[in-house]
């Protein structure tokens, strides 16, 4: 016996020698897998389950629990009344990830979460591995992918020219349009601006997103005579003037720069065609129809549903103001985006026939470019707040109810941070002696703030007296204006009638498809009998 173990002692050390490789394997996997600081020092996790953690038991129990759930689920293939899609802009999985944590710890899942189905939504344009949120809006609301930068036409228009969209052949048509051509009412909510590329998506029909008002039309060249910009088109294009509730911010698209004054700061729009476009969308409807502006909170809460018609809310210049900052600033006129969704539902209800209506958490997309991961997560965590209300109000027999998002973001959660940790702390140390970040990003402007090009080192954030700011840049590893977005594919919850064909892996155009075939709209396939 003692013979053949020292054979095997030669022979694995004969070949250690002449395969060093062998030996390197071993402490490359050991870097793979590296010892933790705190792996050995007694404690539980910080979670509510923490005792029960620790046993055989729970786990089992947990997942005997899931899997009696999943059993237990039965399609329901009832026509959707009502639709309501959900779009987190730039919502990608790692930033459902990080929410989860911030709101409540990584055992706890955000509110649609805990839909039953989920599927993976492939975001690239025509011409763009990595798209933005004007070419994703055109396919997850009208069905057809068209190129970067533009809205609701098909690929045959390139971005900024000036003649391409004025062919009407090239439109394409929103699901809210079908809803309505079918008798329900739609509607659109978002914390952007009204005229920014995703909610524009519902009812514009442009060469480049940034044409919001007349003024940017003409810096690109182009005649305001022949290129209506999309405010003008939310007043009186084919579909935005139908749309019963829009809800929002962007005022400033709407006035002129030199002969108006904003209701809230009195200054200056961003129109150079004297039009005051908010006058004109009030007097736009028929005799008798009762069309209401807000741009205030109170206004809004004020609203009767019974006795609207038509409301258009703005409530800033530009975009909805951060919640952080709504929170930590005292801004009570400010509306919440759950306020929004409850006042614009209390009104698309007053329709027997149902409705589609648009909501877009969409200062996620915000925080993450500017590298200001509390912003963006915390906007996740009110995105699904929204949500959670509308689940409750609505049944799931007649209202489907689709999240996702149009596109991801460079934002990384990684690291090995305890259970348990802030999000927005340190997960370790670098080899550097510098703590890392749990959250950091690919790219943008925290690259200045953490990285000391002419020294070559990294600051340690444990040392920034505003690393606990709202606002406060996360680490990135190169730098550019904006951080970008990424190409990976995002994730689709779904909640309702025909919910389970939200399953799998597909186009991001092909999901308002689904949504119509489940309310039986539109001009392709139906979920109604008689189609």
């Amino acid at each position: 016996m003692y013979r053949t173990v020292g054979i095997l002692l030669i022979v694995t050390i004969a070949l250690s020698v002449a395969h060093p490789s062998l030996s390197d394997d071993y402490d490359s996997d050991k870097r793979h897998h590296p010892r933790l600081p705190d792996e050995n020092k007694p404690g539980l996790p910080k979670s509510k389950n923490a005792e029960q953690e620790q046993t055989i038991e729970y786990w089992r129990n947990q997942a005997k629990a899931t899997v009696e759930k999943l059993l237990a689920k039965k399609e329901n293939t009832n026509v959707a009344k009502n639709v309501i899609m959900f779009l987190g802009d730039g919502m990608s999985i790692s930033t459902v990830a990080m929410a989860r944590v911030y709101a409540g710890g990584e055992e706890k899942p955000l509110s649609f979460e805990e839909f039953p189905y989920v599927g993976m939504s492939k975001t690239y344009c025509v011409n763009y591995q990595v798209a933005d949120s004007a070419c994703t809006a055109t396919a997850y609301l009208t069905g057809v992918k068209g190129n970067y930068e533009t809205i609701g036409v098909n690929a045959h228009v390139p971005v900024r020219d000036c003649n391409a969209a004025r062919n009407r052949t090239t439109h394409t048509s929103s699901i809210g349009q079908w809803a309505m051509d079918a008798g329900k009412d739609a509607g659109i909510v978002t914390t952007t601006r009204v005229t920014h590329a995703s909610p524009s998506g519902m009812y514009a029909h442009i060469a480049f997103r940034d044409w919001e008002d007349d003024y940017w039309v003409q810096m690109d060249g182009c005649s305001p005579n022949e290129v209506d910009d999309i405010a003008e088109q939310l007043v009186y294009g084919e579909t935005a003037p139908r749309l019963r509730v829009i809800l929002g911010g962007g005022r400033r698209e709407f006035m002129d720069r030199e002969i108006h004054q904003d209701y809230e700061t009195g200054q200056g729009g961003f129109r150079s065609d004297g039009r005051h476009l908010i006058n004109e969308w009030l007097k736009n409807g028929p005799v008798g129809q009762n069309r209401t502006f807000v741009w205030k909170r109170s206004d809004l809460m004020a609203v009767d549903p019974h006795r609207t018609d038509r409301l258009l809310g703005m409530f800033e210049p530009s975009h909805c103001v951060y919640n952080l900052d709504r929170v930590h600033k005292n801004l009570d006129e400010e509306p919440t985006l759950s306020e929004m969704v409850d006042k614009a539902t209390d009104i698309l209800s007053t329709n027997p026939e149902g409705f589609f209506l648009f909501v877009e958490g969409g200062r996620i997309d915000h925080g993450h470019h500017d590298n200001q991961a509390r912003y963006a997560i915390d906007e996740t965590v009110e995105f699904a707040k929204a949500i959670e209300l509308a689940r409750k109000k609505f049944s799931e027999e007649d209202t489907l109810i689709v999240v996702t998002s149009d596109h991801s973001h460079s934002v990384s959660f990684s690291g090995y941070p305890s259970r348990g940790q802030d999000i927005f702390g340190p997960a370790g140390t670098g080899k550097d002696g510098i703590p890392y970040m749990t959250i950091s990003y690919a790219n943008g402007l925290g690259f200045y703030k953490h990285v000391d090009e002419a020294k070559g080192t990294r600051a340690n954030v444990r040392e920034m007296v505003d690393a606990g700011a709202d606002n406060f840049p996360f680490p990135a590893m190169l730098p550019v204006d904006l951080e970008t977005h990424g190409g990976e594919d995002v994730a689709v919850y779904a909640s309702g009638p025909w919910a389970h064909l939200f399953t799998g892996s597909y186009e991001q155009n092909v999901i308002p498809h689904m949504m119509a075939y489940a309310a039986c709209i539109g001009n392709g396939l139906k979920a109604c009998p008689e189609n």
